[in-house]
């Protein structure tokens, strides 16, 4: 094997545009690989990626894959394939069972989400309101007879008859899935357990391969419509891209790889392709920078960091706040509310993919929304596409090398984009096209950076207090344009920016989250006796959870004796709407000390979040859902500390100059080879540093160096 490359991670972050592959050797050393995403089968673009991956090391896969793949201990993969089947339609035939009287709560929906994804003056104005298309039609919802309280008490007992009823009329209409949501289940399962054991029976009698989804397995939280909306997910696209998985993992097989594909969940965690509540990575595609700069945050001593991630299609914004992400556990996606925990992104259309044009009223430039993707690519790609993009102005102010894209694998057409953009553009308004193409720039840059503003006010931070890192294929080339005028204490990319979510990917544990409801309130003051009543209702629900963890676990072959059991409360104080996520200080409750201890790192956390003046003791505690965690560590990759060199870069690492306009005029850049940079090296004023897979650019005025662990600081 060439180079004696030995691999012990893949990881692959599929976006919209790209799949992004970075493999790591026990020495910690990184390739980083890039192929157009393939949406029809995503096995061939991950593959290509992989394979492109290691020519960067001299070897080439489709010959030694045998040889190499055996050795690797992990592939992990994340991407954006439940998304996919939710936004094409492209998922299973889908029938529900539901709660007698309640057949139309797809129709009239709750209230927030009627106008969720509505722009501020929608919102205020009604007559713009439309209720989403139902994923499942109405003669498909079926409604049983049969009534469980609010306190987990049976009101009226299920009427089997219903059921069988129900269940027989939705496979006449040749459902592939059943889903079923009845109210309160999270307290009392026993009814929709009654339904799943006479649907499947109804199945097994006829020979017929459809799943039934019970919404307490898969959500049992309180707020219906959102458990209804994840189990109908769960059932309408789990299979569609569990389908895909399998395609990569046995692709993976058939090439030597022995262990399952891991998939990234929502949450962070990481599970395999037949973990059964699959919609929980249904948000994992934006997550891996995130959990990448996650994993530098202790080696580097910074722990609070703003996560951006720029690429063809999306600008992509997470925090990082004292070491620990931001967790939602109700997400809004496609207008649609789900219970599904998921680490914090904001987003926004702003990739290097997004269309140019003019408004042929107003005169006035446009980005986006619509977006070129892989396929046919931006018009520099002479794959079809005439519409200019972000990117095609990138490419004629001469940051983008035409020759050196994708590593040169993609020859990129210059003159055809300077034409669209002169035609199409520059010519309707008078001005020159080096001028327009400089002006998107700065328009594409004053959106992202007040997205980050917007993200980092409204939770009361300033970004003094933060460092700044971009990534993502186009993040670097915009890098130094967003992040000016915001007073980060640092601003730093990696010269894998390209794979940096890849590699967070490779840095996660193989991590499970459960979540149920409960009724937990703590007055202000109460005694102990109380206070160890409330402490054995949390203790319940947590050995309910750890029990589902066990047989999870245990289903997919992980050693259930090496995970390490982390309870969690969600609390806030007396009144309020919402509450934080506290890691329990003890397994269980077994003294009324536990729970104080409990409480003051709420106290503590709020203190952090907000300030320690918002505190309310006085208020009381409220839990209303505990949850559950366990974590079984694997390898990740190592970020490598080396000795600092010369401020001079090497003379390989400078491969010549460039004509760029910036600031309105022309200016000669000095050109670097990305992977020629050595820690300690230090650039002053324009220039390009040109990698395979992305450009970092230094605007005139700006000065980038490179720390011990081979991080770019622009300052």
């Amino acid at each position: 094997m060439d180079n004696g490359k030995e691999t012990e991670i893949i990881a692959c972050d599929a976006g919209g545009t790209m799949i992004d592959m970075v493999i790591v050797d026990k020495e910690g050393n990184f390739s980083i690989g890039k192929s157009a995403t393939t949406p029809l089968d995503q096995s061939v673009g991950y593959w290509s990626s992989l394979c492109d991956a290691y020519e960067y090391w001299k070897i080439d896969l489709e010959r030694e894959s045998k040889d190499i793949l055996p050795l690797v201990e992990s592939a992990v993969y994340a991407g954006t394939g439940m998304l996919n089947v939710l936004l094409t339609g492209t998922g299973q035939k889908v029938g529900v069972i539901t709660q007698a009287g309640d057949e139309d709560v797809l129709l009239h929906e709750r209230a927030r989400q009627s106008y969720a994804g509505y722009s501020y003056q929608d919102v205020l104005h009604h007559v713009t309101h439309r209720h989403t298309d139902p994923i499942v039609p109405r003669k498909m919802v079926k409604g049983v007879t049969g009534r469980i309280d609010m306190f987990g008490m049976e009101v009226f007992p299920l009427n089997e008859a219903e059921v069988k009823d129900a269940v027989e009329d939705l496979l006449d209409q040749g459902v592939e899935a059943i889903a079923v949501c009845l109210w309160y289940c999270f307290l009392n399962p026993s009814h929709e357990l009654s339904v799943g054991e006479i649907a499947k029976a109804i199945i097994a009698e006829r020979r017929m391969a459809v799943r039934v989804h019970l919404s307490h397995q898969l959500a049992p939280i309180i707020r219906e419509q959102a458990r209804l909306n994840t189990t109908i997910l769960n059932a309408y696209a789990a299979e569609p891209a569990r389908e895909q998985l399998v395609k990569i993992e046995q692709r993976l097989h058939d090439n030597g790889y022995q262990r399952p594909l891991q998939i990234i969940l929502s949450h962070g965690g990481l599970s395999n392709v037949q973990y059964p509540r699959l919609h929980e990575a249904t948000f994992s595609g934006p997550l891996g920078g995130l959990l990448g700069a996650l994993h530098l945050a202790p080696q580097l001593g910074i722990n609070n960091w703003v996560c951006s991630d720029m690429g063809g299609t999306s600008f992509d914004v997470g925090l990082i706040t004292a070491g620990e992400p931001y967790m939602l556990r109700e997400v809004v996606f496609a207008r649609r509310f789900f219970n599904i925990p998921t680490l914090s992104m904001d987003s926004i259309g702003a990739g290097m993919g997004q269309f140019v044009t003019v408004d042929p009223l107003s005169k006035r430039p446009l980005i986006g929304p619509g977006s070129a993707g892989a396929e046919p690519g931006p018009v520099s790609y002479n794959a079809g596409n005439e519409i200019p993009t972000v990117m095609d102005c990138a490419l004629i102010m001469g940051i983008l090398n035409p020759d050196n894209y994708l590593g040169g694998k993609v020859k990129l057409d210059k003159p055809k984009a300077f034409s669209a953009i002169k035609e199409q553009c520059a010519d309707p308004l008078g001005v020159d096209p080096y001028y327009f193409a400089e002006g998107i720039t700065q328009l594409i840059n004053n959106t992202m950076r007040e997205h980050i503003r917007s993200v980092l006010l409204a939770r009361g931070f300033s970004p003094a207090d933060y460092c700044l890192i971009g990534y993502g294929g186009a993040g670097p080339v915009h890098l130094a344009g967003y992040s000016d005028g915001l007073p980060f204490k640092g601003v730093a990319t990696v010269p894998w920016a390209a794979g940096f979510s890849a590699f967070g990917c490779a840095a996660v544990d193989i991590t499970h989250r459960y979540q149920k409801s409960a009724t937990v309130v703590i007055p202000y003051g109460v005694d102990d006796d109380f206070k160890m009543f409330m402490g054995g209702m949390m203790n319940a629900a947590w050995d309910e959870l750890e029990q589902q963890a066990m047989g999870d676990l245990k289903a997919e072959g992980l050693p259930w004796e090496k995970a390490q059991i982390k309870p969690i409360a969600y609390v806030r104080y007396g009144g309020q709407m919402e509450d934080l996520e506290v890691l329990s200080p003890v397994n269980r409750i077994r003294t009324p000390q536990d729970i104080d201890k409990l409480l003051a790192d709420f106290d503590d956390l709020y203190s952090k979040v907000h300030a320690g003046v918002a505190q309310y003791r006085e208020a009381g505690y409220h839990i209303f859902e505990v949850g559950l965690m366990t974590v079984l560590p694997k390898i990740k990759p190592k970020l490598i500390k080396r000795s600092l060199e010369d401020k001079q870069p090497r003379k390989d690492a400078v491969k010549g100059e460039r004509d760029v306009f910036a600031n309105g005029q022309w200016h000669t850049a000095a050109i670097y080879d990305m992977d020629q940079l050595r820690p300690g090296n230090a650039i002053d004023d324009i220039a390009v540093i040109e990698a395979p897979a992305t450009t970092l650019f230094i605007p005139p005025g700006k000065h980038v160096h490179m720390d011990e662990w081979s991080l770019l600081w622009i300052t």
